[in-house]
Formats: C-alpha cells, sequence, structure tokens
C-alpha cells in the first residue's frame, strides 16, 4: 500500500505581493536630493545659468519614472510620471511668485522704519517722508466701502438663498451678479466719478468717492461668498425651528447665520483683500495728496496702491528715492493682503463648528 504525502500549502503573504517589484522608499528621495545638488552645484560654479542649472535638475528627476518602469512595471511608473509633472507645474506656478516676493522685499525691506510709517510727504522733496497719509487713507477707504457692501451683498445673499425660491427676480439678480463680478475696476471708478459729478460738478476727488468705487467692487464677492455659506446649512436646521413655530425671519437670524458665520466672515475677509490693493477706480474719484486727511467726504484723499503707483511713474529728481518709498509701500500693502488672509483662515477655524476643525 502507497502513501502518498501531500505538500502543506505555504502560507499566502499578501503584503509581500504587494510589495514585490517595487522601489525601495529611499530612491526617490535619492533621485530628486541628488537631481537639486546638481543644480546647485552648476548654478553655483558659474558653469551654466540658473536657468540652464534648473533645467538639468529638473530633466535629471526623470530617472525616477524610468527607474519605475525598468523595476515595477508600466502602470506605476505611470503613476510616477503624472506625480512629477503636477509636482513641477506647482513649482513652475512658484517661481513667479517666489520672484516678485523676493523682488519686493529686498528692494522694500530696507524702507520699513518708525520714519516711513509715521510720516507723510508734505513738504518732502527727496529722501525721507512716508507712507503715512497713504496708510489712513488706504484703512478709512476700505472700511467704508466694507461698511457699504457687506449689508447690501448679505442681504442680498439672504434673499437669493431664504426667500427667493428660484423666482424671476431671483435669477435676474444672480444674473447682475454674475456680470457684475466680471467687470473692470475703470468701470467701477468712472460709475462712482459720474455719480458724484452729478451732485459736485466737475473735477471732485473725494475719500468716500473712492469707497463706493471699491463697493460696486465688493458686492458681488460677498453675495456670492455669503450665498454658497448659506446654501451649505443643513435644511433640518431650518425644519426643526418651523417645527417650533419659529417665525422665518427668526429662523435666518437665530439659526440660519450663526451656522453660516464663519464662512461668511471669511468671504468677506477675502472680499476686502481682494479690492485693497485697486488702484484705476482711485486714481480717478479719490485722487492723490501728499497730506494727512481723515475725513472721507472732503478733499482727496491717496491710498497705498495710488502712492506707489505716482512714486514709480513719476519719481521726480533724484528719482531713487521716491522709487525706494514705492517699493516700501508695495511691500506693506503685501503685508496687509497677507495678514487678511491669516485672518481670514482663524475666523474660519475658531468660529466653524467643532466637528469641522
Amino acid at each position: 500500500m502507497t502513501t502518498t504525502l501531500q505538500k502543506t500549502p505555504e502560507p499566502f503573504d499578501l503584503k509581500s505581493e504587494l510589495q514585490e517589484h517595487q522601489l525601495p522608499l529611499w530612491v526617490p528621495k535619492a533621485i530628486v536630493a541628488g537631481a537639486a545638488v546638481v543644480g546647485v552645484l552648476l548654478a553655483v560654479s558659474g558653469a551654466v545659468s540658473i536657468a540652464q542649472a534648473v533645467l538639468i535638475g529638473w530633466a535629471l528627476t526623470w530617472a525616477l519614472p524610468i527607474a519605475s518602469r525598468v523595476v515595477e512595471g508600466g502602470r506605476k511608473a505611470s503613476d510616477r510620471t503624472v506625480t512629477l509633472l503636477v509636482s513641477s507645474a506647482f513649482g513652475l506656478a512658484l517661481i513667479p511668485l517666489g520672484s516678485i516676493l523676493w523682488l519686493v522685499i529686498s528692494r522694500g525691506g530696507p524702507q520699513l522704519s518708525a520714519e516711513f510709517f509715521t510720516y507723510s510727504m508734505r513738504n518732502v522733496v527727496g529722501e525721507g517722508g512716508g507712507i503715512y497719509h497713504a496708510l489712513v487713507g488706504t484703512l478709512l477707504i476700505t472700511a467704508a466701502a466694507t461698511i457699504i457692501s457687506v449689508p447690501i451683498g448679505l442681504f442680498t445673499a439672504i434673499y437669493l438663498v431664504e426667500y427667493g425660491d428660484g423666482n424671476r427676480l431671483s435669477r435676474s439678480i444672480t444674473f447682475l451678479v454674475d456680470v457684475m463680478t466680471g467687470i473692470p475696476s475703470i468701470v467701477a471708478g468712472l460709475f462712482a466719478y459720474a455719480l458724484f459729478v452729478i451732485f459736485f460738478g466737475e473735477g471732485i476727488r473725494l475719500g468716500i468717492g473712492g469707497a463706493v468705487a471699491l463697493a460696486v467692487l465688493m458686492v458681488p464677492i460677498v453675495v456670492r461668498a455669503c450665498e454658497e455659506m448659506l446654501k451649505l446649512v443643513p435644511n433640518e436646521l431650518r425644519e426643526a425651528a418651523f417645527a417650533l413655530g419659529v417665525p422665518k425671519w427668526r429662523t435666518v437670524v437665530k439659526v440660519v447665520l450663526p451656522t453660516a458665520i464663519s464662512g461668511i466672515v471669511t468671504g468677506v475677509t477675502l472680499a476686502i483683500a481682494r479690492v485693497i490693493g485697486e488702484t484705476a477706480p482711485l486714481l480717478i474719484i479719490a485722487g492723490l495728496t501728499d497730506s494727512v486727511n481723515f475725513n472721507l467726504f472732503s478733499e482727496r484723499m491717496t491710498t497705498l496702491p495710488v502712492f506707489t503707483y505716482f512714486s514709480v511713474k513719476f519719481p521726480g529728481v533724484p528719482p531713487e528715492a521716491s522709487i525706494d518709498r514705492g517699493w516700501g509701500a508695495a511691500l506693506v500693502l503685501i503685508i496687509i493682503v497677507m495678514l487678511l488672509n491669516l485672518v481670514a483662515r482663524a475666523v474660519s477655524y475658531f468660529f466653524s463648528p467643532k466637528g469641522e476643525r
């Protein structure tokens, strides 16, 4: 009698099967690091230009998808190729931003001082002076534009979401908001100028006119931001309030708005950051002055973008001091916009529901 012994099958190891024919984790990092080192060495040695060194380093990174095709196969190699292309596009997009920041910081950074922030340009010729009058004008005009545009934009968004219900009026408002979103800023300045000419005559220049022009640009942004935030509020919250007999207006005030407050404040802050750097409408209606003006309803008022434009466009003799002040004003404007974006992120984090943090 013959006894046949069956061989016990080896246990199937899924982990080892999935990791078979894979590049070690250190290989991609080593290839990218090696390409970066080669590019830096070529640029430092002066053998090639910086642009050529970047291109050579980028070309060397393509050793990764080639090695992946040899070891891991075509599917994984395609994945690494797409990853490399997306990363390259991201790096390419950062080049203009990085160059602008480097240029503005390197040229404007040395201008930042106590005198630069506390002195105006009144009776200043050549060196000296500062941006105090332009900083005051920027803050006052932007604050007035916010006061004008936020109630209009918020109430419009509430009507579209809570009361419009897709009727003809709400569709017309939505269409007009979409049109206003794309209007050139110079058109807003012409509108504000034409409006104030009716009451004050030709040649009028007022800070409140600049606020009206910026409000025209802010309103569609605020409407869109608030509308999207109100739409995100769950209908169950509204229905629960209605079931308790709460009127609609009180439901909006006590339930809908508090739920969407973080997104609304974030949208408003981003709208402010969008218009605070506008130049064209303020050139038309707000004008230019070298003195401090705290009254929005009297005389001209300078803002940082307008101050920067005139400092570089008409620097005077000698031009170096005026151009340097323009770079300093541009850096301050970038810092303000960055702070506004940080405030928007902080508000969105701290005022959002705890489950979304």
